[in-house]
């Protein structure tokens, strides 16, 4: 349902409780037990190894989080290295993105170009064509993109991130024998299709159908996607459509969403013109047909009525790759202001001798740096057989487009009138930057997202304890547990401590992470006893809810960071344990400004004025206030 908002929330409503659910419902659940069995104990079930997931219950599970990742060997250093000059060379000498911007295309030569590169199969195994990098190589080419052109990126990315992702992910040996090599070297572009009309980031409620032949032999599919990145080029596509699937064991029939690996050449399929869009105008992107368009059975992705978990799971997988390529936009930007500041002279003195602007420098060069952070953590966490990375991922989509927005905006102020100029060349990133808080997941459901996931595994930890009580005897380690950290928290002592996992020069700034956490998960637990079921329509809290936990995640990953770069005695190592932490200060303030708004009986209150509001607004079809003349 968090889908690929590349529209807002629908019609610029809050979603309701339904939709929510089934945005709650995407997520892993605990396994149900009938109540008169004794609930399991946590050797009975695989632990949840998410950093993230665990501070919901005010715990800590630091293996993906400290030490920082370490995920590439010499060889493979060694290859990703070989393509950073090729791919330099190329933006250098090849690529005109003020061209690309202007005309809202890419030319014939500069595609020729970045297909002889290999830019479009960086992911797709060396057999069937591709350059075979896993995903912290990835993100290194992610980044240098990222600082050259945006418009181009999504072009790419469309085809890869998430166009022909299915395929690398669910696809069958058959499926990748024929279509990775026309991916990689075919010159065949591909795209994602889910977004419809009346379905963005309610994903679960697209209207596309598709039907069984009676011979079993085909799906027949009609209907219409929107939005679609590469929709007017693509000749192979992942397509998601309602199918009615039949419950085995009940013989009963409902609507499930079902993905297709569908060919322009099987007939049916036509495209609308481009879109003239605010920004990524180079990147193609249009109105998708289907009209009795007919699909081999043998094209299925994931299984018939798995086209949802396809979906979702896609989006999760190649998220990351966003927080690398906005880390390489942020990088510029920061490298365009800086030179900027050091050079412009006003009132006998340099910009970067006033406290003003090196604080904004100074800010700019955080947010970058718990970007890049959370870019390569993730990826590394995946290269090293993660699978509890999805609410992570999210957080890195939300916290990278929101902090690159802030860093362009603030390159910008920092220009002066020269950053407003087309030809300074920031205008352009912000244009560019605007989508990324929309496709993929708008950023308002990611934190729902975030806030319910995370939420429901703390209530399943309840749960069990609840069960435990009623059945004391054959859990008496679980009651123990957990009856002695809350004795011990209760007093003052017992709460998290991360000093064991950082540098020394560190450990003060990681108890500002250490007491968030702490304060995030006893937060966490007054509201589930408080709303219950109920939390999912307290949209006003998740968010604050969901906020605290980005602060909370990015102080762990920066501290992680900056500790490797001291183990390792890296020249950074002083500057990055600074920026650790002022960042740590900065976001345990936010923190802690958001669990009291949580826990206040008068923030409640004024959520309740906020909600009226906007009623009155919407109920006078825009602003219900008169003007000071009280002229109409």
């Amino acid at each position: 349902m968090f889908r690929l908002g590349q529209v807002a929330i629908r019609n610029g409503q809050r979603l309701n409780a339904i939709e929510l659910r089934r945005c709650l419902s995407a997520a892993p659940k605990a396994q149900k037990r009938q109540e008169s069995r004794p609930a399991a104990t946590d050797d009975d079930k695989k632990p949840n190894m998410s950093f993230l997931t665990n501070i919901f219950r005010g715990e800590v599970q630091p293996s993906q989080v400290f030490p920082y990742p370490e995920v590439l060997d010499a060889d493979q250093k060694e290859y990703i290295a070989a393509f950073v000059d090729p791919v330099n060379r190329f933006f250098e000498e090849v690529n005109d993105p003020v061209k690309n911007d202007t005309t809202a295309s890419i030319d014939e030569a500069t595609s020729d170009a970045l297909w002889e590169l290999g830019a479009f199969s960086l992911q797709v195994p060396p057999e069937h064509g591709g350059l075979g990098l896993n995903n912290t190589q990835y993100s290194r080419m992610c980044d240098i993109i990222g600082g050259q052109d945006l418009g181009l990126g999504i072009c790419i990315g469309a085809h890869q991130s998430i166009g022909f992702k299915g395929i690398l992910l669910y696809g069958t040996k058959e499926q990748k024998e024929k279509y990775q090599p026309k991916v990689s070297t075919g010159k065949i572009y591909a795209a994602f299709a889910l977004t419809e009309p009346s379905s963005g980031s309610d994903a679960g409620s697209i209207r596309c159908r598709a039907v069984k032949t009676p011979d079993g032999k085909h799906f027949v599919l009609n209907g219409s996607k929107i939005w679609i990145s590469n929709g007017g080029i693509a000749d192979i596509m992942t397509v998601f459509a309602q199918t009615e699937i039949e419950d085995p064991r009940t013989g009963q029939k409902k609507d499930k969403v079902t993905a297709f690996i569908v060919e322009r050449g099987f007939g049916g399929v036509t495209s609308g013109p481009p879109e003239n869009k605010m920004g990524i105008k180079c990147s193609n992107t249009a109105e998708v047909y289907f009209e009795d368009c007919k699909i081999p059975i043998e094209n299925v992705l994931g299984g018939e009525g798995n086209g949802f978990k396809v979906a979702m799971n896609i989006l999760n997988n190649g998220r990351f790759g966003m927080a690398a390529t906005l880390s390489g936009t942020m990088r510029v930007c920061i490298q365009k202001a800086t030179e900027h500041a050091t050079n412009r002279v006003q009132f006998g003195r340099k910009l970067e001798t006033y406290g003003g602007i090196q604080e904004k420098l100074a800010r700019m060069a955080m947010h970058h740096y718990a970007t890049q952070s959370m870019a390569y953590m993730i990826s590394g966490n995946m290269d090293s057989g993660s699978t509890d990375y999805h609410l992570e991922a999210a957080i890195s989509k939300v916290f990278a487009s929101e902090s690159a927005w802030y860093v362009c905006d603030e390159t910008i102020q920092i220009l002066g009138g020269m950053g407003f100029m087309k030809d300074a060349g920031v205008e352009r990133f912000m244009r560019d930057l605007r989508i990324f808080r929309i496709f993929e997941g708008t950023n308002d459901i990611l934190r729902l997202f975030v806030a319910l996931t995370g939420i429901q595994y703390a209530g399943s930890h309840l749960k069990e304890l609840q069960k435990a009580l009623k059945y004391p005897a054959a859990n008496l380690g679980l009651i123990f547990k957990e009856g002695s950290r809350r004795a011990i928290r209760s007093i003052g002592y017992g709460g998290t401590d991360l000093t064991p996992f950082v540098a020394d020069q560190l450990k003060d700034a990681s108890k500002h992470c250490s007491e968030c956490i702490d304060i995030f998960g006893q937060a966490v637990e007054s509201l589930l006893i408080k709303h219950g079921k109920n939390i999912v329509e307290e949209q006003f809290v998740l968010n604050r809810l969901a906020d605290a936990a980005i602060d909370t995640y990015a102080m762990a990953v920066v501290l992680s960071r900056a500790s490797r770069a001291v183990h390792k005695d890296l020249p950074s190592a002083e500057h990055e344990v600074l920026m650790a932490q002022a960042w740590c200060h900065e976001a345990a303030d936010r923190v802690r400004v958001n669990i009291r708004k949580i826990n206040s009986d008068s923030f409640v209150k004024n959520c309740g004025k906020m909600s009226q509001i906007s009623k009155n607004i919407c109920a006078h079809n825009g602003i219900a206030h008169n003007n000071p003349l009280d002229i109409d």
